[in-house]
């Protein structure tokens, strides 16, 4: 992992002013300094927070234990080791409870901290007690009202409660706090989505203009737009993402080319074609391999139908519409 020269000797100058090691990282990169200073807390810690935003979460846990071993009364390293027990995937109960231990001690000492209160409120939210969470959260936003992260936390707890109408509104004003919040466009557009509202439409496209090679927003807005009435415009998009280097995105934009020319324009050899395409890229895509199929009975191609089905339910045994319809035509 590569960061600026002079980022490392500001890291260490700010963190434990050692002017020699300063001086011997002038020509190494991150990792290398953290091999020539085992013990620099300080960089484990950079380095630690780096994996995490590129959601490395295993090497980020394997930082903050050893930055926790070496000084586990720095608040730095306190923090993030709360911050990795707290955020990733494979978290459980116990290190909720560990991490929240953390962000208390951690307040005791500094209890404006908006972060480290919100923080807090995540963890009481994944515990299911929402007063508690909700408790910091409002805290947080007395001492900041525009603090975006507590107006998200808010959003997924009424969500958590099915409250449409109040995550909504979270949302809402994250991205008015926030208007770079990339996740919370990709959210509000999914709940008007969800709503049966062409809003939706706008809300990716902020996604997407933020994030113009993020493929999760483009296929979002093309989805939205083909279900709206804006084909053409889906279609380009899909073009666009078939030639994505993510085998998931390109081989879901050549199966939706292919459901509109099956389905929306009756074009079914070019619907057999995007099929094709979408099972070249990923193997397993049984729902491709179903539609294809139905391609194969319309223009009285039973074998082929036949076949397809089958490859749909090898990978998906449990697909019963593939199931139905190849007994359906079987004994024809």
């Amino acid at each position: 992992m590569k960061i600026a020269l002079f980022g490392i000797a500001l890291i260490l100058a700010l963190f434990s002013c050692k002017t020699e090691e300063i001086n011997d990282t002038e020509d190494l990169t991150l990792d290398e300094s953290i091999d020539k200073y085992e013990d620099s807390v300080e960089l484990l810690v950079v380095r630690g927070r780096q994996y995490m935003e590129n959601f490395e979460f295993k090497l980020a846990m394997a930082d903050a234990a050893k930055a926790f071993r070496l000084d586990s009364n720095k608040r730095v390293v306190k923090h993030f080791y709360a911050d990795v027990l707290n955020n990733r995937p494979t978290r459980s109960s116990k290190e909720i409870y560990i991490a929240q231990r953390h962000y208390t001690d951690l307040l005791k000492a500094d209890g404006k901290n908006t972060e480290l209160l919100v923080s807090l409120a995540s963890t009481y939210s994944m515990q299911q007690d929402f007063d508690k969470a909700f408790e910091n959260i409002n805290k947080a936003l007395k001492i900041d009202p525009r603090y975006r992260q507590a107006y998200q936390l808010k959003g997924s707890i009424y969500r958590a409660l099915g409250q449409t109408d109040l995550m909504k509104s979270s949302y809402e004003t994250a991205v008015q706090q926030d208007p770079s919040f990339y996740e919370g466009y990709l959210m509000l557009g999914a709940i008007y989505q969800e709503e049966n509202s062409p809003l939706c439409i706008e809300y990716f496209t902020t996604a997407s203009q933020l994030r113009p090679n993020e493929a999760e927003s483009k296929y979002s807005l093309a989805y939205a737009k083909q279900h709206f009435g804006k084909e053409d415009d889906a279609a380009q998009l899909y073009r666009e993402m078939s030639k994505d280097t993510s085998d998931y995105y390109s081989s879901q934009a050549f199966f939706q080319l292919g459901h509109m020319k099956q389905f929306r324009f009756g074009d079914i050899d070019s619907a057999k074609y995007f099929y094709s395409e979408a099972v070249r890229v990923e193997p397993k895509f049984y729902e491709a391999y179903h539609n294809l199929g139905i391609c194969y009975d319309r223009e009285g191609d039973k074998t082929n139908a036949l076949r397809s089905f089958g490859k749909a339910l090898k990978h998906n045994p449990d697909f019963e519409l593939s199931r139905k319809y190849a007994d359906s035509i079987r004994f024809l």
